[in-house]
């Protein structure tokens, strides 16, 4: 079995049931599977694939020891303890996980036969659909942001015209005897109100969803208090939430400062401030890549690759069977888990000959790709069509608010000379 890439690994101790002793070492989790290396003589005690898991638990050792255990199938239950930061937060980290490896509906469970060439094309095509949907969503809330701007400038355009024709009106000659104009504060109101119309009218959609994934959440600095909840991607903002649906922080779009990506399962959120405490969310996803494509889009300069990331995508560079070179950076820890015999046994020869002439892609397999691969076109020229009338929009938004600055200067040097 390729050794795959460690997501995160914790200091910890495991229980050698048949030397009745505990070992330490080092407990890790990958995309697949949890397992302990011993400090001692670097080897591995035991190595469970999270689809075999059954259960796991938060209990104690000789009733005082806090502990944490694997139930396996067979009824086999593995003892963890001396975790650190702490025994809480593995168990979050660990349960998170294993509910996503087996409520994941594309991904082969237990000792199921490994997808074919064709099946994994298709999951390939299938995930760069979504993401191109995704793009299409934001696009699409973007188109609805530009149109909502240019009916606010034609608005503040027609309050300008009525403007235009009451100040030439006092313009003219001197004909009102009192000092004060009735309706110079009704006029100041309705121009607020004008001018604050359309950013009112644009923020009422500014929580727009484009996605929400299971997450556990920390705090900048505090380990030991990593606990579940979600991650909220919208169009204008970034929501964390706790396992109840409150509302941890709200990152709105341009306060966020950087987004560091640690793994394809691990980024940091930060909010800088002067004079106070940054704000700062650790967040953990089994799902983050399905975020990732989204939020490289959406923040682009502010999304950077840590050091952490790039030793974790070398590592899996060099691991057999892992995908290497070209494709989307964020899809490096989806590689699947490939198991090579080491000899084959002579009864099993002709079948594995048999299966080498098959062909690795049939032609119902093909046929869905045929779909998927003109959904994806059709999807790539509707965006490329609404690229095209954003960049019209914009041009005409751009020589709109040109023209509105000048007639609002030119009617305030209007209003100052009558003052």
């Amino acid at each position: 079995m390729s050794k795959e890439v460690s997501i995160h690994s914790w200091p910890s101790s495991y229980y050698i049931n048949s030397e009745k002793r505990w070992a330490s070492g080092i407990l890790s989790l990958t995309r697949t599977t949890l397992r302990f290396t011993s400090e001692e003589k670097q080897e591995n005690l035991t190595s469970l694939r999270l689809s075999r898991i059954m259960e796991i638990k938060m209990e104690s050792s000789s009733l005082i020891f806090g502990a944490l255990t694997v139930l396996e199938q067979g009824n086999i239950k593995h003892w963890f303890g001396s975790l650190r930061p702490c025994r809480t937060t593995v168990f979050h980290v660990l349960e998170h996980f294993w509910r996503e490896r087996l409520l994941s509906p594309t991904e082969p469970q237990g000792a199921e036969a490994p997808l074919s060439k064709g099946q994994e094309l298709i999951g390939l095509v299938s995930g760069a659909q979504r993401r191109l949907e995704d793009t299409g969503k934001v696009l699409n809330h973007q188109g609805e942001q530009f149109d909502n701007m240019i009916q606010g400038l034609d608005k503040i355009e027609s309050d300008l015209s009525v403007a235009d024709k009451l100040l030439s009106e006092l313009e003219g000659p001197p004909w009102w005897p009192f000092g004060k104009l009735p309706w110079k504060s009704h006029q100041e109101a309705k121009s607020e109100a004008a001018a604050k119309g359309p950013y009112t009218k644009g923020s009422g959609k500014g929580q727009k969803v484009i996605l929400s994934i299971p997450a556990i959440i920390s705090r900048l600095g505090n380990s030991e208090n990593m606990k579940p909840g979600s991650l909220i991607v919208s169009v204008s903002s970034l929501e964390v939430r706790d396992a109840n649906g409150q509302l941890l922080h709200c990152f709105e779009k341009e306060e966020v400062d950087d987004i560091h990506v640690h793994n394809p399962y691990e980024i940091s959120v930060r909010q800088r401030f002067i004079g106070k405490p940054d704000i700062c969310f650790r967040v953990l996803s089994a799902r983050m890549t399905e975020a990732l494509s989204v939020l490289e889009m959406q923040y682009k300069k502010k999304v950077e690759i840590t050091r952490d990331y790039a030793a974790f995508q070398a590592t899996l560079a060099t691991t057999p069977g892992s995908p290497e070179g070209g494709g989307n950076i964020w899809s490096a820890g989806l590689g699947k888990d490939t198991e090579v015999p080491v000899e084959v046994p002579a009864g099993e020869l002709a079948q594995l000959q048999l299966q080498v002439l098959q062909p690795t892609v049939t032609e119902a397999e093909a046929q869905e790709l045929k779909q998927m691969l003109q959904q994806l076109k059709n999807l790539a020229l509707e965006a490329e069509t609404e690229l095209e009338r954003q960049d019209e929009a914009l041009d005409l938004l751009s020589c709109s608010t040109d023209h509105t600055t000048m007639n609002i200067n030119r009617h305030t040097s209007r209003m100052r000379k009558l003052l």
